[in-house]
C-alpha cells in the first residue's frame, strides 16, 4: 500500500508521543513492504528516513496555528500526488480528513485525546477543538481512538463508534548505562519524570512533591515545550540540587534513563494512552502515575496511583527494597508485552488500512 502519515511534527521522532508513534508505525510499514510518506516540520538532512519517505513543507510557527498550518500545507501536496489510504493525526486536523476522500483517498484520524481539556489552550483554541471533535465523526473514513475511555467519550458524547488502536513500546531495560552517568546519575539512585513540559503534564506538581521528600536520589525533569516559556522558570525555579532539568532527550539517552531509574512518574491529566508511561513500564522501571481513567487503563495492576499523596508516594517509593521494586518491574513488562507491543499496534493499523480499501 501507498500511505501517508500527516499531523505530527514528523520523524525522526525529537518531539513528543505522535513523533514515536509516527517514527515506529512507518518504518514497520516500510518493513512489511509498504511504501510510507511522512510529512514533516523539521528539516532533515535526508528525504528518507530508515525506508520511509519524508516530505519536509512549512508551516506558521505560531502557538494556535503550527500543527493546522502545516497539516493544510500538507494535505495540499497529497492532493497532487497518490496514496491508497490517509493517516491523519491529532483531532484538530479533522477538517483536512474530508479532502483526500473527495479524490478517492480514504482517510483515518487518530483523535489522541480530550485535547480541549488542555490547559494552555484560550476559549477559541478550547472552542476550536470541540468543533473538530464533531467534524472527525462525519469527515474521516475512520476515527481511531488510542484509549478505551476515549473511545466511550466519542460514542457516548457524539454516538460515534471509532477504532481502538493503542500506543506500543519495546520491552525489556536496555543494559548500556554510559549516557546516565554522563548526567551525573548514578544507575537506580534516581527518579524520573518525562513530558513536554506544560501546565497539564505537572511537571511543577513533581518538582515541588519531590522537595519535600527524604532521600539522596535525584530527580530528573526530562523534557521542554514550545510557546510555554512562563511555565517553564516556574519549574525550574529551584533551589534543591537534587533536581536536575537535562531538556528534551531522545533515542539511546531516553531508553538509558528510563532503563537504569529507581522510579518513575507519569503526572499527566490530559490526553489518551500516554506513549512514555507505557515505554517506562515496558522498560521495567517502578510507576507512580496520576489517577486519570485514561492512565489507569494502561498502567492496570502493574503500577501505583497517585492524586494528591504524590509526596508520600514519592517517599515510598524510594524506600521500596530492591526485590519488591523487581516485582513491580517485571509485572509492567508482563503487561505492556501482552498488551501494547509495536508489531501488534502496526498489525492493527495495516488491518485497519487493508479494510479502508
Amino acid at each position: 500500500m501507498r500511505i501517508a502519515l500527516l499531523g505530527t511534527r514528523g520523524i525522526p521522532a525529537n518531539y513528543g508521543g505522535f513523533e514515536t508513534f509516527a517514527e515506529e508505525l512507518s518504518v514497520r510499514l516500510v518493513e512489511r513492504g509498504h511504501s510510507v510518506t511522512v510529512y514533516c516540520r523539521q528539516q532533515h538532512e535526508a528525504s528518507e528516513y530508515r525506508g520511509v519517505r519524508l516530505r519536509h513543507l512549512p508551516t506558521i510557527r505560531h502557538k494556535y496555528f503550527d500543527t493546522v498550518a502545516h497539516t493544510g500545507f500538507s494535505t495540499a501536496d497529497l492532493l497532487l500526488r497518490r496514496f491508497d489510504v490517509v493517516l491523519y493525526c491529532n483531532a484538530a486536523n479533522a477538517i483536512f480528513t474530508l479532502w483526500p476522500r473527495l479524490l478517492g483517498m480514504p482517510t483515518a484520524l487518530n483523535v489522541d485525546g480530550v485535547e480541549r481539556h488542555r490547559k494552555k489552550w484560550n476559549q477559541v483554541a478550547k472552542a476550536y477543538y470541540l468543533l473538530s471533535e464533531w467534524i472527525a465523526t462525519w469527515s474521516a473514513s475512520r476515527v481511531i481512538t488510542d484509549a478505551e475511555k476515549i473511545r466511550e467519550y466519542y460514542y457516548e458524547r457524539y454516538g460515534k463508534d471509532s477504532v481502538f488502536i493503542p500506543y506500543g513500546a519495546e520491552v525489556g531495560p536496555v543494559p548500556e548505562s554510559n549516557l546516565v552517568r554522563e548526567l551525573g546519575l548514578e544507575p537506580g539512585k534516581y527518579v524520573l519524570y518525562v513530558s513536554r513540559l506544560e501546565p497539564e503534564n505537572n511537571a511543577l506538581l513533581v518538582r515541588r512533591s519531590f522537595e519535600r521528600v527524604q532521600t539522596d536520589f535525584k530527580l530528573v525533569i526530562v523534557g521542554d515545550a514550545p510557546y510555554a516559556d512562563a511555565y517553564i522558570r516556574e519549574v525550574k525555579d529551584t533551589c534543591d540540587g537534587r533536581i536536575l532539568f537535562p531538556g528534551a532527550i531522545y533515542g539511546d539517552g531516553y531508553k538509558q534513563l528510563q532503563s537504569h531509574c529507581h522510579a518513575y512518574v507519569q503526572a499527566t491529566e490530559v490526553g489518551g494512552t500516554h506513549p512514555a508511561l507505557i515505554e517506562a513500564m515496558g522498560r521495567g522501571a517502578l510507576v507512580l502515575y496520576f489517577d486519570t481513567p485514561e492512565n489507569s487503563e494502561v498502567a492496570g495492576d502493574a503500577a501505583v496511583s497517585f492524586t494528591d499523596d504524590l509526596p508520600e508516594k514519592l517517599q515510598w517509593a524510594v524506600r521500596v527494597p530492591k526485590e519488591e521494586r523487581s516485582r513491580w518491574g517485571a509485572k509492567a513488562m508482563r503487561r505492556v508485552e501482552r498488551l501494547y507491543s509495536w508489531n501488534a499496534v502496526t498489525d492493527a493499523y495495516e488491518e485497519l488500512f487493508r479494510s479502508l480499501l
